[in-house]
């Protein structure tokens, strides 16, 4: 897969490379570690977290992210995010999904294991509407080999579950049994959710996502989790409405986790004048929410980012295809990799 550009940011690197329709946007990024940006009582880490320290990131070895696009730009038209404005949502090949997650561990053929290879298909696109995802998550590990041998592969879908995809039941079942199955529970399913208010998430997803007892339904249908359970996210604006005993009556504790995250800084957050006032300096837009889903039965991980990983565009709902632009110090490379 051959790279057209490289933007070097504090925690990590986005590349731009031609797939075979097109641009496609990936990326590689350190992690900070989970006793840096989360609070999550559940795993004994119960400070309250009052911002994030821009900082080192953790060595690649200890755990590295590789976060590929399943899609090139995105129909879905969420409020919060800039991938829309990349273009209309067409499906990667197998080859465009293969492709991103070797070119980005080629960058660095000084790392030859990892304690920890996450894979997440939440660059650009919906990745519910492309099948070839699946077969991609199935084949990832024998395509790592090569470049950091047996090392733990641990791949997660991120759906915003739209309503016109008449095949997303299947998909979720299939990725359900590759996440129980194929990787013995070392794999991640989450539900973008946003709002417990359906006229709240009409208006952030478009109207493009199902109604949350139609999710709920579907949540349902899904078997227990083996290892971590099935994550619903919230990305926080200052009027987001979390009705937690709503949420414990439509999906069950037993099977669900809360994740809780700013939302990120991206240009058509700014553009629908949607923002977490706070989110990234204090605990307090948090607090009452977690407690509320905490006593309803949710185990809540809530995730911070530092301004170093969202100023440079490596947190969701953000590509520099779209024209955003880099707020933090980097430096742009033109390469060449076969």
């Amino acid at each position: 897969m051959n790279i057209i550009k490289k933007v070097i940011v504090p925690t990590g690197e986005i590349y731009v490379a031609q797939g075979d329709k097109g641009l496609i946007e990936f990326l590689t990024v350190g992690d900070y570690g989970k006793d840096a940006n989360i609070k999550a009582d559940f795993l004994g880490i119960t400070r309250e977290l009052n911002g994030v320290p821009n900082g080192e990131v953790m060595p690649l070895t200890e755990k590295w992210v590789v976060t590929i696009s399943t899609q090139y730009g995105c129909s879905m038209n969420c409020k919060f995010c800039d991938v829309p404005k990349v273009g209309k949502g067409r499906n990667a090949t197998y080859n465009d999904l293969i492709g991103q997650i070797t070119t980005a561990l080629s960058m660095h053929p000084e790392i030859t294991s990892t304690k920890r290879l996450n894979v997440h298909f939440a660059r650009m696109g919906e990745p519910s509407w492309n099948n070839e995802v699946l077969q991609c998550a199935r084949d990832i590990r024998r395509a790592v080999r090569p470049y950091v041998g047996r090392s733990l592969v641990h791949p997660v879908v991120s759906t915003m579950l739209p309503k016109a995809n008449k095949n997303l039941i299947p998909f979720l079942q299939e990725w359900v049994e590759i996440k129980n199955y194929d990787y013995r529970g070392c794999a991640g399913l989450q539900f973008s959710i946003n709002s417990t208010d359906d006229a709240q998430r009409e208006y952030l997803f478009s109207g493009n996502s199902l109604s949350l007892s139609e999710i709920s339904e579907i949540g349902k249908l899904l078997p227990d989790p083996v290892g971590r359970k099935y994550a619903l996210n919230f990305a926080l604006a200052d009027d987001t409405i979390i009705d937690a005993e709503k949420l414990a009556s439509l999906f069950s504790p037993h099977k669900f986790m809360v994740k809780i995250t700013p939302l990120h800084k991206t240009d058509a957050c700014e553009d629908n004048n949607l923002k977490t006032s706070g989110g990234y300096d204090y605990f307090t837009p948090y607090k009452d929410k977690e407690e509320a889903l905490i006593k309803a039965g949710f185990d809540v991980i809530v995730f911070v980012p530092s301004y170093d990983e969202d100023n440079g565009l490596i947190t969701c709902g953000n590509a520099i295809l779209s024209g955003s632009k880099v707020k933090t110090t980097h430096r742009i490379e033109t390469i060449d990799v076969e």
